[in-house]
């Protein structure tokens, strides 16, 4: 099988989890499976610095970015079919939320870039599954919002310790029109009849051998039910 892994950047603040894309390229090969990597052929909303958490005077672009993880190896978005794969991860990262959508400013009223929306929609509309991991719940969100097409997603759990308003994203979701659930970063969420799978990942309070056991679990799922669609 073949799994579509879609990268907002290189870098959590700015772009994408680099941890969570590696760790999903991981449990993609181990299950003995192949990935190819999608980016967007557009600037990041900004940069920073990953040392001080401040806005750098300088401009990047996504796929460029995204490139450095993929080693060279990606893929644009405009070039991609959903019969060119067989599922998609959505790693995690501010890349979601701010260069995929708007969300980071605006909340469910953001916007989301329309090839992202119809990439997501398009592989939803054939049953083709996803795995949103981390914020990129809000991605999947905003690609499904005044639908008919209403998701179960999680973005994590107001039980457990974590660096963000979890009620508020939460809440958020739910104004798209999509319902949610707690789940722990020792949780995952399926959402069966729209083939949609969701894990809390950085989100919550977590290490890396938490985020790998997490992802392990939601590329899994992933799988199953990407196995049900040939």
């Amino acid at each position: 099988m073949n799994f579509g892994i879609l990268l907002s950047g290189a870098g959590v603040y700015d772009g994408a989890e680099i941890q969570e894309a590696v760790l999903s390229m991981l449990a993609v090969s181990e299950l003995g499976d192949s990935y190819t990597c999608i980016g967007v052929n557009a600037d990041q909303f900004h940069v920073i610095n990953h040392v001080t958490g401040e806005v750098m005077n300088e401009s990047r672009n996504m796929l460029v970015e995204a490139a450095r993880i993929a080693r060279g190896n990606i893929v644009q978005i405009q070039d991609v079919q959903p019969s060119d794969i067989d599922a998609l991860i959505i790693p995690g990262g501010f890349g979601s939320a701010k260069n995929f959508t708007k969300w980071a400013f605006e909340g469910p009223d953001g916007s989301i870039l329309p090839e992202i929306k119809l990439l997501l929609v398009n592989l939803i509309n054939i049953g083709k599954p996803i795995a949103a991991l981390c914020v990129s719940p809000v991605v999947l969100a905003k690609a499904l919002e005044d639908s008919s097409i209403h998701p179960s997603l999680t973005i994590g759990s107001t039980a457990a310790p974590s660096p963000y308003d979890i009620a508020s994203f939460s809440q958020g979701l739910e104004k798209t029109g999509a319902a949610t659930v707690y789940k722990t970063v020792q949780e995952i969420h399926v959402d069966l009849k729209n083939k949609i799978v969701t894990a809390p990942c950085y989100m919550m309070e977590a290490n890396i051998s938490d985020i790998w056991k997490n992802i392990r679990q939601a590329i899994g799922e992933l799988k199953k039910l990407a196995t049900t669609t040939l």
